[in-house]
């Protein structure tokens, strides 16, 4: 099995974080988090992992991802998740499949009984909304549906999604941290030394 991660984001909310480093080298809890990610995927069997750099201006990780004939299909993870899923379920859906987790709040919410405040819910799962985990298995045709610049999940996904070729999977109950602010690297610092 291959894995490519998507490591071509330049981070701007990040900065000053990402004015000498890429983001996905930005560190939580003194580890980048490419390396966290690699050693999820090690242990999950993938020993071929592709890290795709820059802004994918040109696409010559292709050859390198569909090289092997017999291999059916590769992930994709985007480089700035951290994440307990395990990616290689989504190979029982078939190629283009991606992973969706529980829409997580910004904000914390305020429950009341009769006008009178309950109790406060920092930050909670809304249980009926789901959003792309940054995490798919793919079919080397998928290649025909990359844009020659520009984000995939805005072109790409839209496009498979309208043909009825994009099947998804829920993960409501795995641990899932997109690191896009100050803000996300603070929490899931506090996050992974609770597990």
């Amino acid at each position: 099995m291959k894995a490519v991660i998507l490591a071509g984001g330049m981070g701007k909310r990040l900065r000053p974080l990402t004015d000498d480093r890429p983001k996905a080298m930005i560190e939580i809890q003194s580890v980048p988090i490419i390396e966290r990610q690699i050693r999820w995927l090690s242990k999950l069997g993938i020993k071929e992992i592709i890290v795709c750099v820059g802004h994918l201006k040109e696409r010559n990780a292709k050859k390198s991802i569909i090289a092997n004939s017999q291999d059916k299909g590769f992930f994709v993870i985007n480089g700035d998740i951290l994440t307990d899923i395990n990616p290689l379920t989504l190979i029982d859906l078939g190629s283009n499949s991606i992973a969706l987790v529980n829409l997580r709040s910004t904000f914390g919410i305020v429950e009341t009984v009769d006008n009178i405040v309950s109790h406060f819910v920092e930050k909670p799962a809304i249980r009926d909304k789901w959003i792309n985990a940054g995490i798919y298995y793919f079919s080397a045709d998928v290649f025909q549906y990359l844009p020659e610049f520009g984000n995939f999940e805005i072109t790409a996904l839209p496009s498979l999604a309208k043909e009825r070729k994009l099947k998804a999977l829920k993960y409501p109950n795995n641990y899932w941290r997109s690191i896009d602010s100050h803000k996300d690297v603070e929490e899931a610092t506090e996050e992974l030394a609770q597990k």
